[in-house]
């Protein structure tokens, strides 16, 4: 898989596309992929202590709109002094894109997913997708385009814990339900694949007058081990302390252990995709670097 070529990004982009549809329909109108919904957000709920609240908090207002455009326009700034001014330009309108369909689609979609176990702190009708989501994936896969090849892996590995955590916060708290979370990824990877495709078809139509950069080597993923060592180190560490306690939520709470892991996973998939998509292929015209 290279992204030197625009038809690899773009296919991607509009399966991307695809999949948002799919997670919108079956987070609205599909009886059983709404319980299992409920389920989940049931399990992300009962993690929450008062004492976790205020972190939980911080972590979600981390992907604010103010904090989103900081990002979007230090990422630009990253680009435009490793001479990448096509990216440098386009950084900002995908930014601004993924944000304005996110609010737009769910007060376009907006319906009220009610559920009486949830009493009065039903979630609200314009939630799908999530704009927390949506703006923390953005941020992680746009960064893996605006960042030097060597820091690719690392940033990706970054990014995609980044996402995560958002994603959880906002569970937690109650913000949102699992599937809006799902559809955030989706809007931002769509946009964001899109954008390396036009950068791909830009650079075949008008080449730049650059200096070929190094290629992404394996050593240079080292970093990026160590990253997720540390956190399954961590994950590792959590269950040890309380392995019965762990092992007991985790079999009353089968819906949400997928759920949960499913949202990683998808995370994860999308920054690999992007550094997978940026080593494949060779020669000086691969095209946001």
């Amino acid at each position: 898989m290279s992204f030197r070529r625009p038809r690899t990004p773009l296919t991607l982009a509009l399966l991307g596309a695809i999949l948002l549809a799919l997670t919108g329909v079956l987070a609205k109108l599909v009886p059983i992929t709404r319980s299992g919904d409920v389920r989940t957000l049931n399990g992300f709920l009962e993690l929450n202590r008062p004492r976790l609240t205020p972190a939980l908090d911080h972590i979600a207002h981390l992907a604010d709109p103010a904090p989103y455009a900081l990002c979007g326009l230090i990422l630009a700034l990253i680009a435009l002094a490793r001479g990448r001014w096509r990216v440098a330009l386009g950084l900002p309108l995908v930014f601004l894109a993924t944000g304005f369909t996110a609010e737009s689609l769910k007060h376009l979609l907006a319906s009220q997913r009610f559920d009486e176990w949830m009493g009065h702190s039903q979630i609200s009708a314009a939630s799908w997708p999530s704009g927390h989501s949506t703006a923390a994936m953005t941020m992680a896969l746009c960064a893996v385009i605006a960042v030097p090849p060597r820091a690719r892996p690392t940033v990706a590995a970054l990014g995609g814990a980044f996402a995560v955590a958002v994603a959880y916060a906002i569970l937690a708290l109650g913000w949102h339900f699992p599937s809006d979370v799902f559809g955030g990824y989706l809007v931002a990877a769509t946009y964001v694949l899109l954008f390396v495709g036009v950068i791909a078809w830009t650079e075949q139509r008008w080449p730049s007058r650059r200096r070929a950069e190094a290629a992404t080597r394996p050593a240079d993923a080292l970093p990026a081990l160590g990253v997720a060592m540390l956190a399954a180190g961590a994950a590792i560490g959590l269950a040890l302390a309380r392995p019965e306690q762990l092992v007991g939520y985790a079999a009353s709470h089968t819906t949400f252990v997928v759920g949960a892991v499913g949202i990683a996973v998808l995370a994860v998939a999308l920054a690999a995709t992007m550094v997978a998509g940026f080593r494949g292929g060779s020669g000086s015209a691969r095209p946001a670097r």
